[in-house]
């Protein structure tokens, strides 16, 4: 008889057995089943084993169905099901053993200097099997045998160290779990702490009380009073290589604990997106704003390529959400001064991925993002390059995008036909891929385009503007019917700003009024600003001094908190308005619209006021 046969027999003979001692009650737990299978069947020989499985269920199916001894029948069959199970968990656990076992071999063999990287691979949750907590552990464990068997001394202390980092970083999360969302709850209503401007509340500080150790526990302070996260990095020299390790694991959980939450808020989805959204970037920019201190330092520039590796790994797991902002800056939601600078470290990581689909739309984030701080060739490098791969990987969604965007930078290098240029190419691809949304950010663009173009030309003939109102009317109108906040807010904005650049200052303030509603609900700190800065040109324009300072203030200093290059333009109208008012008629305006900016913008906001007219005015001698 040839050995696949006695294979055979020998399985339905261990079937058999597990079978009758459990009839007889002698089994007591399924625990008993599973080690029974793991010593008698033979590594490489599930296959065979699952025929022989197969075979005595389908058999005993067959007299339960047919009633051929029923109770008999009934409890084999049950038997049957339990060896299943128990079989089924095995199998699972071998695979989970055999990854980990990979994933060691990995990191072991790595080359010294990329061993962390190595071990940010493993833990990437963009792998297809994204390793439990359970299986964090049991990674730690198989690293601590490793330093065990291991003769090479910087080795084993390193090994030692990523065991450690792994084990305190899943108690600390354990620790941190409960009081996830607690801090939701605490703050009764407003804000979430992950949107809108400075100063708001936050999870920080209560996350802060949660942990013992040193490095989380600062970081989490810092957050909560919006110190400077670069600073924090940039003096931990001496940091062990288990306490960055532990970080990474807890900021992990956390951020993918907030997205599941937030993803869950079936009742309000459009909040919930929003705050998820806000959730990726936050931590995006935190872990970039760490890359950028550790940097500062020789000893800290590996733990600065680390910090983007885990930046790179949350974009792209953000790209691959529904939700992803595509005509939203990377400023849309975020709060505190620890995020101004984030983009400035994103092109880095960036510059390290191979074209992929994901690749072009973290492109396209950042690249709108640039704009808005004023880096116009960079942005439109990101857009070149994000419309590239866009086209190879087939995402004409993405593709559309990009168009609108490279219009959008176009306008604001006063390249006006090439801005038109742009919009029609993407209206035109919008409307034969049915689009809607790029539809109608490509009108408000081309309307917008064409309203700048017609001034500089010094075009006085009013149809050539009723065409291009028309055209941001209508993108309006499309952008209403979708309701995508994001979009009615660019289209009101760019209606209003058009009103403006007409002298209809009246017109222009119920536009910007409008999109700065949309833009607040949006959470775009970006569109918030620019509203407020055009909204002090119209009262100007109409001799209110009062709104002209209050709108101006408030516009000057949200634009400035995210680095966008427009802040001066409002800090140059209110240098303007002192100069006619005089200092001490200026400030005694500003005091009377002080509880209006503290509305918005908090008590810090309101005296940072002053210093941010001094730096434009010392910058203009």
């Amino acid at each position: 008889m040839s050995e696949p046969v006695s294979l055979r027999d020998r399985y339905l003979e261990l079937i058999d057995q597990i079978v009758q001692t459990t009839l007889k009650g002698e089994i007591r737990s399924k625990e008993q089943v599973y080690q029974m299978l793991l010593k008698q069947v033979s590594p490489g020989t599930g296959e065979m084993f699952e025929r022989c499985l197969d075979e005595r269920f389908s058999a005993t199916q067959y007299e339960v169905d047919n009633q051929l001894q029923p109770a008999t029948a009934t409890r084999r069959l049950r038997a049957i099901k339990t060896i299943q199970g128990e079989w089924e968990r095995s199998q699972q656990e071998n695979k989970v053993s055999g990854a980990i076992a990979q994933a060691v071999q990995q990191i072991v063999t790595a080359e010294p200097a990329s061993r962390l990287s190595a071990l940010l691979r493993v833990i990437d949750p963009n792998q297809t099997q994204v390793l439990t907590l359970d299986q964090l552990q049991q990674l730690a464990k198989a690293l601590k045998q490793q330093v065990e068997q291991n003769a090479d001394i910087d080795l084993r202390q390193e090994l030692q160290q990523l065991a450690t980092g792994l084990t305190r970083g899943v108690e600390s999360w354990r620790r941190l779990e409960g009081n996830l969302m607690s801090w939701v709850y605490e703050q009764n209503q407003g804000p979430l702490g992950f949107e809108g401007v400075p100063g708001q509340h936050g999870p920080w500080a209560i996350w802060a009380k949660q942990v013992n150790s040193p490095l989380p526990q600062t970081l989490f302070h810092t957050l909560a009073l919006s110190q400077s996260v670069v600073e924090l990095a940039a003096n931990q020299a001496g940091m062990e290589l288990s306490a960055w390790v532990e970080l990474a694991v807890i900021l992990q959980c956390l951020q993918r604990g907030l997205v599941a939450w937030f993803d869950q808020r079936v009742y309000d989805s459009k909040m919930g997106a929003k705050l998820s959204i806000s959730t990726f970037l936050t931590f995006a920019a935190i872990w970039s704003q760490l890359a950028n201190g550790f940097n500062q330092s020789l000893r800290g520039r590996a733990y600065a390529d680390c910090c983007f590796q885990v930046t790179l790994q949350i974009l792209r797991t953000f790209a691959q959400r529904e939700y992803f902002p595509l005509y939203g800056g990377i400023f849309a939601s975020f709060a505190g001064d620890y995020l101004r600078d984030a983009l400035n470290y994103l092109d880095e990581p960036l510059r390290r991925v191979e074209g992929t689909q994901e690749k072009a739309r973290i492109l396209t984030l950042v690249g709108s993002s640039l704009r808005a701080q004023g880096g116009y060739e960079q942005a439109t490098s990101f857009h070149q390059q994000a419309l590239e791969i866009a086209r190879e990987a087939g995402d004409r969604i993405c593709e559309i995008a990009n168009f609108n965007h490279l219009s959008r930078t176009c306008v604001a290098q006063k390249k006006y036909t090439e801005a038109i240029n742009y919009s029609q190419r993407a209206l035109i691809l919008a409307r034969q891929t049915g689009d809607r949304l790029g539809e109608a950010n490509a009108l408000a663009n081309l309307g917008y385009s064409e309203v700048f173009q017609a001034q500089e030309l010094e075009q006085m003939e009013p149809e050539v503007y009723e065409t291009a109102i028309n055209y941001l009317e209508q993108g309006l109108k499309l952008s209403e019917r979708l309701g995508d906040t994001q979009s009615q807010a660019l289209c009101l904005s760019s209606l209003g700003i058009a009103k403006v650049v007409l002298e209809e200052p009246q017109s222009a303030i119920a536009y910007l009024e409008e999109s700065l509603k949309a833009a607040q609900f949006s959470g775009d700190l970006y569109l918030q600003g620019l509203n407020l800065a055009y909204l002090a040109e119209a009262y100007y324009k109409l001799n209110n001094p009062g709104q002209a300072v209050s709108t101006g203030c408030l516009g000057m200093y949200l634009l400035e908190q995210i680095a966008a290059k427009e802040w001066r333009q409002p800090a140059g109208l209110l240098t303007i308005l002192q100069g006619q008012m005089g200092v001490e008629a200026f400030q005694t305006l500003l005091k009377q619209y002080r509880p209006q900016i503290i509305a918005v913008i908090g008590v810090d906001g309101y005296d940072h006021i002053p210093q941010l007219l001094e730096q434009y005015q010392r910058s203009m001698h």
